[in-house]
């Protein structure tokens, strides 16, 4: 055959799938890929079902269920005071990952570079690459994981574009104060760039800590692309629906690239959604006060375990510190497999997060763990640790 078969292997398999049949291989607490082990609200799977069983089975519209759509406008507007029109700057997806992956095809060309703040979402440079551009990792520091602003201006080129801006931060935890924002901002209007938000972990920000979206500060709704999902604050991850808010210019190529690569996203999935965006505020607060205690909790038993641990200003990771456990020049990936096989309990090493990884094994000792799980998950970890 002429075409060529080894285009895509400097990627491979996703560190999320690889640490999770390592840990159904062992038989290991899969603290390691961020999913809940339980289910969200019945109300949303009733949603769900009722409409699967009254005929919402074909397509919907490719931007998504106009219903949908505008309560997820409502929500935003009640959240951050923006104001998104819902036929024609507000787009449903499969996931936020389907909305990166259009982002980056809908507004890159080969040889383009986009800014990440490093460790980044391994989607990020895949997206990337399959429009023959290219991310460019700018360092968040440890321990409290901030950036150089100094760096990111010197890594700003003639080829830069835009940034790619993940808060609350996976892996790190971190959630970007708005004086980091007013930074990103200055440099976004200064060198003219697009700004793609991640924020699919909004809703899950402890206290004294607050989400601020971007696209909220002077000059930036107009040149920002603002994704999320429902996945993390309704706790269906399995579902993929997520969504973009943009203005119309930056959202009719948005929505050329998402009719042609999946065209809508499941019906019935968001007719549940519908449901969940009519939950009350009490929901969120709830939300929040569960996930504080599972990361109080996890922070308890890691500390006992022996790990240093910086408690996140959100999402729902931590990450640990395994210095104190690690063999003389084991990596993180090898002290993941370790701990998975021999203790049981599986985490993800950060270092595959990075543009130059094998620096990174050499200069940082950090896995992350995951607390989107039952207290009966949390305390299995903790009884496997102590054959740590």
């Amino acid at each position: 055959m002429r075409v060529r078969l080894d285009k895509w292997d400097r990627f491979g398999t996703s560190i999320f799938t690889i640490m999770t049949q390592k840990a159904l291989a062992a038989g290991a607490v899969n603290l390691a890929q961020g999913f809940p082990d339980f289910d969200g609200p019945e109300v949303v799977k009733d949603a769900a079902i009722h409409a699967m069983k009254n005929g919402m089975n074909q397509y919907a519209p490719a931007p998504g269920l106009p219903a949908l759509r505008e309560l997820l406008a409502k929500r935003q507007k009640e959240r951050t005071g923006l104001s998104f029109r819902a036929e024609d700057e507000v787009t449903v997806f499969s996931g936020a990952t389907e909305a990166i992956y259009c982002a980056f095809q809908a507004f890159f060309d080969p040889n383009d570079e986009i800014l990440a703040f490093e460790p980044y979402y391994d989607s990020y440079p895949a997206a990337a690459f399959a429009a023959g551009a290219k991310i460019v990792g700018v360092p968040l520091a440890p321990p409290a994981f901030a950036f150089d602003p100094a760096r990111l201006a010197a890594a700003v080129t003639p080829r830069t574009k835009a940034l790619i801006l993940n808060t609350p931060h996976n892996p790190t935890g971190r959630v970007f104060t708005r004086a980091e924002l007013e930074i990103v901002r200055e440099l976004a209007l200064k060198h003219d760039l697009l700004v793609i938000t991640d924020e699919v972990y909004e809703e899950l920000v402890f206290t004294p800590a607050e989400h601020v979206s971007l696209a909220t500060l002077p000059g930036m709704a107009e040149r920002t692309v603002t994704i999320s999902s429902t996945s993390k604050t309704f706790s269906f991850t399995g579902w993929k629906v997520g969504y973009a808010f943009a203005p119309a210019a930056l959202t009719k190529p948005l929505r050329a690239i998402h009719q042609f690569t999946v065209f809508c996203s499941a019906t019935p999935l968001q007719a549940g959604m519908i449901e969940a965006l009519k939950l009350p505020p009490s929901y969120y607060v709830e939300l929040r006060s569960d996930y504080r205690a599972k990361r109080d909790s996890l922070i308890t038993i890691l500390s006992e375990a022996g790990f240093r641990c910086r408690a996140p200003e959100g999402t729902y990771f931590v990450l640990a510190d395994f210095s104190e456990h690690a063999k003389a020049q084991e990596t993180d990936v090898e002290f993941a497999s370790r701990l998975t096989a021999d203790v049981k309990v599986a985490a993800i090493p950060i270092s595959v997060f990075y543009d130059d990884p094998d620096r990174i094994r050499r200069e940082q000792q950090y896995v992350r763990f995951a607390f989107c799980k039952g207290q009966a998950t949390l305390d299995a970890a903790a009884k496997n640790f102590k054959s740590l």
